[in-house]
């Protein structure tokens, strides 16, 4: 037998003698020091990372102790990482001035690292309506996409309902919640930005999400005209009459013009406005009791120049 043969079963003897232990440390996913330049957001990234305040924190932890979690990244063609989790640490990384993070690579095709990205980030607090509606979409069809690759007889109906319940199950939300936040990735950038801001409700959002773009912007002028955030039963109204052809700026803003049955008996002052004339200190039960004793007493300063 030829020496090069003898080696090649040696080798082979050695793969398959060599114990668990061996075999799970060379597994073993190491963490790495990688340049900071070398690591890219992941594409469509849903999740914003915004300068805020919690921003702030986390740089001066970044300041004080490093990145103690590392990320969480795979290798791109054209070189370089992309990240999979970590956004926010690499970002405020960057602001602490760091060259090097600590990460873990690992090699993951696309549906997979959807998969990861998006469950490592619903962990989060504060999630925005629309990070969790494009969180849930792309969840929802990496799902449908593995389910495809794995079962091809299966029936596409079947799998889409599995992968539903499946974002919902993972997310504590109802398959009808799920459906409802993925609605909203049918809105225009600025609707879809007023409804992270609190200035649309969530459910009149859904509704305004079955408005084609066109009609949609001829909403958004309308409201802005009115000065009128929409209430329910005016967004159903409206995809109403979208669905029945009858839709137009002037009847977006007919509707929108109208008065609320909610708002004709009630006086709103916003916080904001109220917090300039009191202590810091006040909460909002003392500044609702000073508020009544200064009418009252402005009540009856008006009685009494009236009886005069």
């Amino acid at each position: 037998m030829p020496k090069n043969s003898l080696n090649v079963s040696l080798k082979g003897a050695d793969d398959i003698f060599s114990t668990e232990e061996s075999r799970q440390e060379q597994q073993r996913e190491q963490v790495q020091q990688i340049s900071i330049e070398e690591l890219f957001p992941f594409k469509n990234h849903p999740f914003k990372v915004l300068d805020d305040e919690s921003m702030q924190r986390t740089v001066e932890s970044v300041e004080q102790y490093g990145v103690l979690s590392p990320l969480i990244a795979r290798p791109r063609p054209e070189g370089g990482y992309e990240i999979i989790s970590g956004h926010r640490r690499q970002h405020a990384a960057q602001l602490a001035g760091l060259d090097t993070l600590p990460v873990i690579v690992r090699q993951m095709d696309d549906d997979a690292a959807v998969l990861l990205m998006v469950d490592s980030n619903l962990q989060r607090e504060n999630i925005l309506p629309s990070e969790r509606a494009f969180a849930y979409k792309m969840k929802l069809e990496a799902l449908k996409n593995q389910g495809a690759r794995s079962d091809l007889t299966s029936r596409q109906v079947g799998e889409k309902l599995w992968s539903v319940s499946q974002v919902g199950a993972d997310a504590n939300e109802s398959e009808r919640q799920v459906h409802r936040f993925i609605r909203l990735t049918n809105l225009i950038p600025e609707l879809l930005d007023m409804v992270d801001e609190k200035k649309i409700a969530f459910n009149p959002a859904v509704e305004l999400s079955y408005l084609d773009e066109s009609q949609q912007r001829d909403f958004l002028e309308a409201m802005n005209d009115t000065q009128n955030a929409p209430s329910l039963s005016q967004a159903q109204r409206l995809k109403k009459l979208a669905q029945e052809g009858h839709f137009s700026y002037d009847v977006a803003f007919a509707v929108m013009g109208e008065e609320k049955k909610d708002e004709l008996d009630k006086v709103v002052i916003k916080n904001d406005t109220l917090r300039k004339y009191f202590p810091r200190s006040y909460t909002p039960k003392q500044m609702e009791d000073t508020i009544i004793k200064l009418l009252e007493q402005w009540q009856r300063k008006q009685q009494r120049q009236n009886e005069r």
